[in-house]
């Protein structure tokens, strides 16, 4: 049995030999003990990170002002680019040191850095990243801003409208797609082409009745008439040619809407009467709901909803089928004979109001929801809706008979048009949508560039290529 008190042997070849161990030199033992050694010439890091306070540049915030013998003010006299580039950034992150902002830039000693302010106006449609106004310190440059659209405040044309009526119920004007407009003055309808400003006698209804209405259908040349007798003529204006006629009414037809084949007219007998010119009756149905006469009609661009206003200071939408209202609205206080759908949203409708409510309301039709309002301050004769932007005009009557071209949905007026010396109740939009007519009691018909071309479209329109120039329309 072994000792066990000899230490173990290692059987080594001969060519080996064991080496007694030697004490650890100096460098090994510094590396091994590292948490008791500190290098007199290396510094240690650890995983924790303990920012420098020495190169931090707290006067560009505010923070504190250091005194001018301090190494920092020194150090800035010295660097002028970084002096630059300071007021830069500053300028840039808190806007310019207006007497107005010093409060908001400088905060006293002994008062918190941050705390609730007011906040700052700031340019909506500045494009810089930092969102501030446009005169800002001198030297910083900006991205280039778009001006806002310049809408001319003179009418372009000015066409003289013998007779045309002073009735806020009548809608007497309107503009095809094949570029021609119809008016109606006493008891003729003229027609005048904006191409070669020919005018054309259309139809004289004779001395005991008068022109109430006029509706071109979207896509031919067909034109109706309501009349004071409660008629609906038909005609095809490319011929001059009556086509048909239809009654129905006991009372004026005032508003007339299109829908493909189908016509709608509301009356003053307070009936909206549904007429397919297809079909051999003079009507195919008759909605009822409104108590006072039908002033307003419109259908939706998908032609599935028919908005209807009437001197009863309501506003009704009704589908394809429908012989009662689906949808009612009673917040205006005045007659409703402005109304016009969005063709940049679908449901969304806008009514305006008369003397009594001169507001425009928006409604989401789809949600049965109530959007807006807008009090305008007089009396909201039309509306009628951009294709190529997403904005408005709405014609007024009492008390300043202006137009005004709105930006949806913030209601922020673009331009207010002034000139006619009556409401202005008669409004229509050229098929190119850039340019309106609008006719007052005046007699008077203006035209108006208030909306841009379609971003497709490069060449000027033909119609804003006439110069300025009053003729008559008869």
């Amino acid at each position: 049995m072994d000792n066990p008190t000899e230490s173990p042997q290692l059987n080594l070849p001969p060519t080996m030999s064991l080496q007694p161990l030697t004490p650890p030199s100096d460098h090994i033992s510094r590396m091994i003990n590292a948490n008791h050694h500190q290098s007199p010439s290396r510094a240690i890091y650890s995983d924790r990170f303990i920012p420098s306070r020495s190169s931090s540049n707290f006067d560009l915030f505010n923070i504190s002002q250091p005194s001018p013998n301090s190494p920092a003010v020194a150090d800035s006299h010295k660097d002028d680019n970084s002096g630059t580039y300071t007021a830069l950034l500053r300028a840039a992150l808190f806007g310019p040191e207006t007497p107005e902002k010093k409060d908001v830039l400088g905060p006293p000693s002994g008062r918190n850095i941050f705390r609730f302010k007011s906040e700052t106006r700031r340019s909506l449609h500045s494009l810089s990243p930092f969102g501030f106004d446009d005169d800002v310190a001198s030297g910083v440059s900006h991205s280039p801003v778009k001006a806002p659209r310049k809408v001319p405040r003179s009418p372009y044309k000015i066409l003289d409208a013998p007779a045309l009526q002073d009735d806020f119920y009548l809608n007497l004007v309107d503009w095809s797609s094949h570029n021609v407009l119809a008016v109606g003055l006493g008891n003729c309808v003229y027609l005048w082409n904006a191409c070669s400003s020919k005018v054309t006698k259309l139809c004289d209804l004779g001395i005991d009745d008068s022109v109430c209405s006029v509706g071109w259908a979207n896509r031919n040349t067909h034109l109706a008439v309501g009349t004071s007798h409660g008629k609906v003529q038909i005609w095809d204006a490319s011929r001059c040619k009556r086509v048909r006629t239809m009654e129905g009414h006991r009372l004026r037809v005032g508003a007339l809407a299109w829908s493909s084949s189908l016509l709608s007219s509301g009356s003053r007998d307070k009936s909206i009467l549904q007429r397919d010119i297809r079909a051999q009756e003079d009507f195919v149905s008759k909605l009822s709901g409104h108590k006072s006469e039908v002033c307003g009609l419109k259908w939706s661009y998908d032609n599935r909803e028919l908005a209807s206003g009437g001197n009863d200071n309501r506003l009704f939408v009704w589908n394809q089928h429908s012989t009662q209202p689906v949808l009612k609205y009673c917040e205006h206080t005045a007659a409703v004979k402005a109304i016009a759908w969005s063709p940049h949203l679908h449901g969304l409708l806008a009514s305006g109001g008369g003397t009594a409510d001169r507001c425009i309301r928006f409604w989401n039709t789809t949600t049965n929801t109530h959007l807006s309002c807008m009090d305008t301050g007089s009396q909201v004769c039309n509306l009628v809706w951009s294709k190529n932007v997403n904005e408005l005009v709405s014609t007024h009557g009492y008390s300043q008979n202006q137009i005004i071209v709105w930006r949806y949905p913030t209601m922020s007026k673009l331009a207010t048009l002034t000139g006619h010396t009556f409401r202005v109740l008669y409004l229509a939009i050229s098929p190119d949508g850039q340019t309106i007519v609008t006719g007052a009691g005046d007699e008077t018909l203006r035209f108006w560039n208030v909306f841009p071309s379609p971003k497709s479209q490069n060449t000027d329109s033909e119609i804003g290529a006439s110069s300025l120039g009053r003729t008559t329309i008869r």
